[in-house]
């Protein structure tokens, strides 16, 4: 036996692995120069195949394996890898910055799982058997839809006192805002140039004022522009400050009833199919999913779905060549990201709820934002100018809208309504007229009980749909439901 058989391995090209500090993630095997040439293999455990191998290796180096010896040793070796691993938990997930290594682990089936019953094909229906669903979790307050509206809503009810669960589909806050990259904020002011538009919505444009590169044309009586990444990070700080409870990933797809009363909501994940229940609903989905799925009375509208795309270069766009010829049409507004423009498309009217449509919707549309792309960078002095992104969400504006105790009608902003039950102010597109009131009304249906909208889906006429799914809007309906869902929450109320 020798004593020390590195000299030997390293002679055939194997290098033993070194010594590392405490805590130094061990991220890569030795750089074989033999038969494995140029390899660099990634282990994070004695179980791994490449370090089992890698020992056997060493420990036979004089003994060179044919190919059906070494696959029969790495058959051999995942077979114990997979063995030793079978039955055992996740580790704990590592923070940001610290790595847990390249690694993988059997799960035990869920309760979801378990639980779980087919669809049944009985002549040619399908059939939903009935099925106890699992509760993921208990709450006060249940906002269901992320964006804009959804997310003042939850941190304005958790500042109220509320216990508050936030449950958005998408991996990230903001809806259309971010997801859409509608990034022009229209709605905060109206004619004069007074801003409107205040509390937990304000709040969220002063700390991204105070981010650098975040927001441009942040001044009175302007419509500012964002940064959707910029305002994604400062949506997940107050979320995280207001210690919401979050589940990310969730697909709100029905509401569980007591009567006429919202007890919760049914939610499809990649874990199956879960139940939340709660003392309050807020639906902020956008689409009023949560106020079809309970019985409220609703209006379906068609609008125009677009989609919203970005383009770079254009700080590098060659103005002498460019002089020579017509400006190309489509390059969009300025973004805090220099040299990059935000295009909107208005899109044509369709049903937003079809899902046929949508899928033609995304398909042509992103074709189009590519051509037109392609044309702009063939004008001469445009040829550096090239497509950054196109929005993965699409541009749904208007699909289902609250028949509430009162709506929003252009006639109450034309004549200055007041309401008794007034919650919020709204502002203008474009600052051509004044301020009109939000009544508390325009935020319930009419029979359901524990149910509030916030949003584009409140309760407001044809006329004034354009107005109500405005952002600075939203974030004002947002926080009216978050605080009263807060107080009906805390108080028993219905």
């Amino acid at each position: 036996m020798r004593a020390n058989p590195e000299p030997q391995a390293q002679a055939r090209g194997y290098s033993a692995p070194q010594a590392q500090a405490p805590g130094t993630p061990r991220s890569t095997l030795p750089v074989a120069t033999g038969r494995l040439k140029h390899r660099r293999y990634c282990f994070s455990s004695e179980n791994s195949v490449y370090f089992l191998l890698w020992r056997y290796r060493r420990t036979t180096v004089n003994h060179p394996l044919d190919r059906r010896q070494w696959l029969r040793y790495v058959w051999a070796s995942g077979a114990a890898a997979g063995l030793a691993q079978l039955g055992t938990t996740v580790s704990p997930a590592a923070e940001v910055g610290e790595p847990g290594g390249f690694q993988s682990s059997i799960i035990a089936k869920s309760k979801v799982d378990a639980n779980r019953v087919n669809a049944r094909l009985v002549g040619d229906r399908v059939i939903q058997p009935e099925t106890e669903l699992p509760v993921l979790h208990r709450t006060d307050v249940l906002v269901v839809g992320g964006g804009s509206a959804g997310v003042v809503a939850a941190i304005a009810a958790r500042r109220a006192g509320a216990d508050v669960t936030l449950v958005e589909r998408y991996g990230h806050f903001g809806g259309l805002w971010t997801g859409g990259l509608v990034l022009l904020i229209l709605g905060h002011i109206v004619k004069g140039g007074k801003q409107v538009c205040q509390g937990i919505g304000e709040e969220i444009m002063q700390r991204l004022e105070k981010l650098d590169g975040a927001i441009v044309n942040r001044r009175p009586g302007v419509n500012p522009t964002v940064d959707a990444e910029a305002a994604k990070y400062i949506l997940v700080e107050m979320v995280q400050e207001a210690k919401l409870k979050v589940f990310l990933h969730c697909w709100g797809v029905d509401a569980i009833m007591d009567g006429q009363s919202i007890r919760g909501a049914v939610f499809e994940s990649k874990a199956g199919r879960q139940a939340i229940l709660a003392k309050v609903v807020v639906d902020a989905t956008g689409d009023g999913d949560l106020l079809a799925a309970a019985g409220a009375e609703y209006e379906h509208r068609s609008h125009n779905v677009g989609l919203v795309s970005r383009i770079g270069n254009l700080d590098r766009v060659d103005k002498q060549l460019a002089s020579q010829s017509p400006k190309p049409r489509g390059l969009g507004g300025v973004t805090p990201v220099p040299g990059v423009n935000w295009v909107n498309m208005l899109g044509p009217e369709v049903d937003g709820l079809d899902i046929e449509v949508l899928t033609r919707m995304e398909l042509n549309h992103r074709r189009f934002i590519w051509q037109n792309v392609q044309r702009v960078r063939k004008t001469p002095g445009y040829e550096k100018v090239y497509l950054v992104e196109t929005a993965p969400q699409l541009g749904v504006r208007i699909t289902r809208v609250l028949a509430g105790v009162k709506t929003i009608t252009r006639a109450d902003l034309d004549a200055g309504t007041k309401f008794p039950d007034v919650v919020g102010v709204g502002g203008a597109s474009n600052a051509e007229h004044g301020e009109w009131q939000i009544p508390y009304g325009a935020l319930l249906p009419v029979k359901i009980d524990n149910l509030l909208a916030a949003g584009r889906c409140v309760s407001a006429e044809m006329r004034m749909a354009d107005l109500v799914r405005l952002i600075p809007n939203c974030f004002v309906t947002g926080h009216a439901a978050g605080v009263a869902a807060a107080v009906a929450a805390m108080d028993g109320c219905r």
